[in-house]
C-alpha cells in the first residue's frame, strides 16, 4: 500500500494555552479560509502577493500531508511572491480512499493553507497559496492519470513516508512481491498505487509524443531519486519493458533533501489558527527552520526553487546523508525511548537528562564520526542545531508520531550507522542499545503497565518478535528484512542481548545511567 505523509499519521493535541489562547477571544468571529476572505485576514498575517487566478498547473503532487504544505508548496509560493514562475502551481492528489477526506477539506478552502511557525520567540501565520485544486481521489486513479499527461505537467512530486516505496528491507531491491505491485503489473490500466498511474501517464505521453515528467520524491530517504527510479522502472518492466526502458532514458529522478519538522494537526492545530481569526479545517504548524538540497537533474524544465532558498547542487548526498543519519537517525534514538516512559513530546524527551544524554552520546561518539562536513557545517555543529530544534518546546510533536512505521525508519536511519561502526572497528554498543530499546517498545507494554496501541504496520509481526525476543533476545535480530545480517555478528549481536536484557529486568532509566556512566 501507499502511505500518507508522515504528518498524518498521528492524532493531534490538547487545546492551546498561553498568548495564543488569549489572542483567540480577541479575534472572533472567525474568517473561513478562501480566496475571497483573504483580505479580512488581520493585518500581520502574511498572505499571497500574487493573482491565484492567474497561476497555472506545472506540478502535480501526491501525498497532500502536513509535510509537503509546510516545505514544497511553501518554497512554491514565495517563489510566486517574488514575482516568478506563476506556471508552476501545484495540483494535489492522492491514491488512498482515506485521501478524500483532505481533498475535501482542502478544496472547501480553496487549497489554501494556514501555516503556523512555532518558535519561543513568537508565533506568526502564512496563508499559503501554491496549490490550486486537488483532483479527484478514484480507486483506479483515472483523473489523475489523466492530469498527469496534461503536457504543462512537467514535475510529479511525492510524499509517500519512506515505507510506500515498496522497498524489500532485506536486500533493499524492489518488491515485486506485494500484493499492490502484482495487481498493478497485471492490470497497468488501472493501477491502485501512485507509481502505477506515473507509468500509465508516461505511457500515454510517450504514444503521444508530448514527452517525460520530472519524477522527485520528497521523502526522507537516502538516494530518494534512486529509490523512485527503482520503484517506478521496475514496475514499469513487470508489465511493459520497452516502457520501463524510455522511462529509463527519458525521466529524470533528481534526490532531494528535505528538512522541517512538522507536526500532526488536530484540535490544538485547528484552534491555533483560530487564535489568528482564521477557520482553518487543515492548517499546518511547523519550526521555523527549513532546508530542502536537490540535485539539479530536471528533464522537462523545473522552477526557480533557488530564489526561494532552496539549494541546487550536482551533489546532494552529503548533505542527505548527514540529516539521515543525524536528524532522522537522533529522532529513533529519542522516540520510542521517551513513549516507553510516558513522555508526550520530542521535547520533553530532551528536557529528560538521560534521553538527552543518550541522544549526544550516541550522536557524537557512533554516529558522527562516519558522517562527512557539508559546506558551513561540521557534523558536531549540526548536532547542536538539531539539538536545539529538538529542544523546541512551542513545538508539539510527538514522541509516538515519531516513533511510528520504526520498521522502516530503524533499517533506513539507524542501521546503517551500525554497519559503518562495525565496517570501521568503531563502538556501536549505544546503537545496540538504540536497537534494544526499540525491540522493548514493540512489546506493546510502556513502562508504567499501559498499553502501547499499534504504531507501524507491521505491528502485528513486530509484537510477536518483541515478546519472543524478551526470553530469546536473538529472536529480534533474526529479523533479516530489517536488520540483514547483523544478527549474525558477534560483537553488535552480543551488545543487543545484554541491553535488551538489562532494559528488561533494570528498566529504562536505569539502563541508559548504566550506559552514560561507561
Amino acid at each position: 500500500m501507499d502511505f500518507q505523509d508522515e504528518t498524518d499519521r498521528s492524532g493531534g493535541s490538547a487545546a492551546p494555552d498561553g498568548p495564543a489562547a488569549t489572542r483567540q477571544s480577541t479575534m472572533t468571529p472567525l474568517v473561513p479560509l478562501s480566496d475571497g476572505s483573504l483580505g479580512q485576514l488581520a493585518g500581520d498575517i502574511r498572505t499571497p502577493r500574487y493573482d491565484r487566478s492567474a497561476l497555472t498547473a506545472g506540478i502535480v503532487h501526491i501525498g497532500l500531508g502536513n509535510f509537503h504544505r509546510a516545505h514544497q508548496a511553501w518554497y512554491t509560493h514565495r517563489l510566486f511572491d517574488a514575482g516568478k514562475n506563476h506556471d508552476w502551481a501545484i495540483v494535489g492528489a492522492g491514491v488512498r480512499p482515506s485521501d478524500g477526506l483532505q481533498r475535501e477539506k482542502l478544496l472547501a478552502q480553496d487549497c489554501l493553507t494556514t501555516l503556523i511557525t512555532l518558535d519561543p520567540s513568537g508565533t506568526s501565520a502564512e496563508v499559503c497559496g501554491s496549490m490550486i485544486d486537488y483532483l479527484p481521489v478514484e480507486p483506479a486513479n483515472t483523473a489523475l492519470i489523466t492530469f498527469m499527461t496534461k503536457p504543462q505537467i512537467r514535475v510529479v512530486s511525492l510524499t509517500v513516508t519512506e515505507g510506500g516505496y515498496y522497498i524489500d528491507a532485506a536486500t533493499g531491491g524492489f518488491d515485486a512481491a506485494h500484493p499492490d505491485i502484482r495487481h498493478d503489473a497485471a492490470h497497468p490500466d488501472l493501477p491502485r498505487t501512485a507509481f502505477g498511474a506515473m507509468i500509465a501517464a508516461l505511457k500515454q505521453r510517450r504514444d503521444s509524443g508530448i514527452g517525460p515528467f520530472t519524477c522527485m520524491s520528497c521523502d526522507n530517504l537516502q538516494g530518494n531519486g534512486a529509490v523512485l527510479r527503482q520503484t517506478v522502472t521496475s514496475l514499469a518492466r513487470l508489465s511493459d519493458p520497452d516502457l520501463a526502458s524510455w522511462i529509463e532514458e527519458n525521466c529524470s529522478f533528481p534526490n532531494s533533501m528535505v528538512d522541517c519538522i512538522v507536526p500532526a494537526t488536530g484540535p490544538k492545530e485547528i484552534s491555533l489558527a483560530a487564535a489568528f481569526g482564521i477557520a482553518d479545517n487543515a492548517p499546518v504548524t511547523h519550526e521555523n527552520f527549513r532546508q530542502w538540497v536537490i540535485e539539479d537533474d530536471f528533464c522537462a524544465g523545473r522552477p526557480s526553487w533557488e530564489a526561494a532558498g532552496a539549494v541546487l547542487t550536482g551533489d546532494v548526498e552529503i548533505y542527505e546523508s548527514m540529516k539521515i543519519r543525524m536528524l532522522n537517525g537522533g529522532h529513533q534514538i529519542i522516540a520510542a525511548a521517551g513513549d516507553l516512559i510516558g513522555l508526550e513530546t520530542i521535547a520533553e524527551t530532551m528536557a529528560h537528562p538521560l534521553l538527552h544524554g543518550l541522544m549526544r552520546k550516541v550522536e557524537t561518539e557512533e554516529i558522527a564520526p562516519h558522517v562527512a562536513p557539508v559546506p558551513d557545517m561540521t557534523p558536531l555543529a549540526y548536532l547542536d542545531l538539531i539539538t536545539a530544534r529538538f529542544s523546541n518546546s512551542e513545538i508539539f510533536d510527538t514522541t509516538r508520531r515519531v516513533a511510528f512505521d520504526g520498521s522502516s525508519r530503524q533499517p533506513g536511519f539507524i542501521v546503517p550507522s551500525i554497519r559503518d561502526g562495525l565496517d570501521n572497528g568503531a563502538p556501536v554498543e549505544g546503537l545496540a542499545l538504540v536497537s534494544a530499546i526499540w525491540a522493548r517498545y514493540c512489546q506493546g507494554q510502556r513502562e508504567d503497565g499501559s498499553t502501547i496501541a499499534p504504531n507501524d504496520p507491521h505491528w502485528d509481526d513486530l509484537i510477536q518478535a518483541a515478546q519472543e525476543a524478551s526470553n530469546r533476545p536473538q529472536r529480534w535480530l533474526e529479523m533479516t528484512r530489517y536488520y540483514g545480517n547483523l544478527g549474525n555478528n558477534p560483537r553488535f549481536a552480543a551488545s543487543f542481548c545484554k541491553w535488551l536484557e538489562r532494559v528488561e529486568t533494570k528498566g529504562l532509566e536505569n539502563t541508559l545511567q548504566e550506559y552514560l556512566s561507561s
